[in-house]
């Protein structure tokens, strides 16, 4: 197969955020679109069809090469709601009290992120918030005042990773590892600040909120 389609393949993979999405718009098994990107099998008229419509591409172009992806005068002009997802930053520090934290705490402002990026990653904009950094605990990877965006449909321990926690009725970034014993360890970057071991029987009281998945802060 031409190396040239095989990369037209991928570029196809990556406007649709990567080969499952691909895989799943155009209704080609996913094992069979791997032979596709890695030049392994080349596609059938038919199948060329499939990718180009899933993605919107000139069928020529992924055929042969030839001319643009999306020729210009074919290029919808997309607007600011089409491109981007609106996540919104709450005030963890209105975080004490009774009832779930996202209902006591309040919402600054929505933050845009593209869905390409986002769909890369595999995350939907409906399970996803933001929260400032309070603190020094985690200086060093998270400072006092940066932001994080947390997947709140990743709210139990699923392998080591920084996740938000509710500790006291206020709301932490820290990094978890589970024990061999079964117990998990809430570890902060500071190493000034003690690392908490919630035991194996107690861990129903460990409310993990969700795990971070991006952060950014001022570099000034």
């Amino acid at each position: 197969m031409s190396e040239g389609i095989a990369a037209r393949i991928r570029l196809c993979a990556d406007m649709a955020g990567s080969g499952d999405e691909l895989a799943r718009l155009s209704s080609i098994p996913r094992r069979t679109l791997e032979y596709y990107l890695t030049g392994q099998s080349e596609p059938k008229v038919s199948r060329c069809v499939d990718i180009a419509k899933a993605v919107g591409v000139d069928i020529g172009w992924l055929a042969t090469g030839e001319g643009e992806p999306k020729p210009k005068a074919q290029q919808p002009a997309q607007s600011g709601n089409d491109l981007y997802a609106y996540v919104p930053l709450y005030d963890a520090r209105c975080s004490a009290g009774h009832g779930a934290w996202n209902e006591r705490s309040q919402v600054l402002v929505n933050l845009s992120f593209t869905h390409y990026s986002l769909r890369k990653k595999g995350l939907a904009p409906s399970d996803l918030a933001c929260l400032r950094v309070d603190g020094d605990s985690m200086t060093g990877l998270l400072e006092d005042g940066d932001t994080v965006m947390i997947d709140l449909c990743r709210n139990a321990l699923e392998g080591e990773g920084v996740y938000v926690v509710m500790l006291d009725d206020h709301l932490y970034a820290k990094r978890l590892q589970r024990d061999f014993d079964g117990s998990v360890r809430i570890i902060s970057h500071n190493r000034e600040y003690r690392e908490i071991v919630v035991p194996k029987e107690r861990l129903g009281e460990l409310q993990i909120i969700g795990r971070v998945v991006w952060a950014g802060g001022w570099m000034v």
